[in-house]
């Protein structure tokens, strides 16, 4: 594997840990999320460099085998040019049922390199 493209999987999956240790000793909570707008922010925010790690893959790779790779990068577009019109149920449900995937499928690839 390209050592760039190894480089922003390493940085996309300390994003995904960075999300995660957020509520480490915070409730894992939809409406807790929605009223704590650090968290709120600084989970944007690691969104935005998952997103910007992705695109640098494709921009590098066009065809490197990211599931949802375009979704990702339209979401981090959404965000920084869009950002009033970020759904806090959209980014909640990105938190539960996305991101567990992304992170399984990026530690594989690292695993595999």
């Amino acid at each position: 594997m390209d050592e760039k493209i190894l480089k922003w999987l390493y940085d996309i999956r300390n994003a995904l840990n960075e999300i995660d240790g957020y509520f480490t000793n915070l409730p894992l909570d939809f409406t807790y999320y929605k009223n704590n707008t650090i968290l709120k922010r600084a989970v944007e925010r690691d969104l935005e460099i998952i997103g910007e790690a992705v695109k640098r893959i494709l921009n590098n790779d066009p065809n490197f085998p990211i599931e949802n790779a375009r979704r990702i990068v339209g979401l981090r577009n959404q965000i920084i040019h869009a950002y009033d019109n970020i759904s806090d149920e959209n980014i909640w449900a990105i938190i539960i049922k996305h991101l567990p995937l992304l992170k399984n499928e990026v530690e594989n690839m690292i695993e595999n390199n």
